[in-house]
């Protein structure tokens, strides 16, 4: 039952959670299935990241995302290989960012434990479709903010959630990272920034 449980939720890491659309076809009913998924949770299998800023603006959604927290089983739930992430095949390729995220997601959630001080995580999206990957707020209000591209190259929308969460919260918002499958890292805008994702755990230089 908790692979049955399991897959649709790989099928939807990174994305909002309505469960009775996850679980549609599977036996039980709603309140089942929440147990289900917070035993997930208590394995630490899978993980919901919880909407930020719902008090900031009237716009802001309020549903949880889902993410698996080892991104090479959902690779393996989904069928995701090297050969199937290409241009030619492209919801193998919406799969892959979806699984990216997650990982990112948990490579920022372990760095965040090191911290001294403790930190609020959470992703922000507005009723209008724009949106925020992951928004650190710490405890004194400023805020850092990651958005997750699975490509190298960076189409003019890519920063748009991250721009528009700067102009809601002004001078909390310390910087904003655009974290891409590319090489280069340079200053986008304003404190917006483009990162390669394996700046997560390599320094600058090596």
């Amino acid at each position: 039952m908790l692979r049955d449980e399991l897959n649709p939720l790989a099928g939807r890491t990174g994305s909002a959670l309505d469960i009775s659309k996850a679980m549609a076809g599977l036996l039980g009913d709603r309140s089942t299935h929440e147990n289900y998924i917070r035993l997930l949770e208590d394995l630490f299998l899978v993980r919901r990241l919880p909407a930020w800023g719902t008090t900031l603006t009237s716009r802001a959604a309020k549903s949880a995302k889902v993410r698996m927290v080892d991104s090479g089983l959902a690779s393996h739930l989904l069928g995701l290989t090297p050969a199937k992430v290409t241009p030619a095949t492209p919801s193998a390729s919406t799969e892959f960012g979806h699984v990216l995220e997650s990982f990112v997601f948990g490579e920022l959630s372990k760095q965040a434990s090191w911290l001294d001080e403790p930190v609020t995580i959470g992703h922000w999206r507005t009723r209008d479709g724009l949106e925020v990957d992951v928004v650190i707020e710490f405890a004194d209000g400023s805020v850092v903010a990651f958005e997750v591209k699975a490509s190298e190259r960076l189409a003019p929308s890519d920063s748009k959630g991250l721009r528009a969460l700067r102009e809601h919260i002004g001078p909390r918002f310390v910087a904003g990272a655009v974290l891409t499958t590319g090489s280069r890292s340079y200053t986008l805008d304003d404190r917006v920034h483009v990162l390669p994702v394996d700046r997560l755990w390599r320094s600058v230089g090596e």
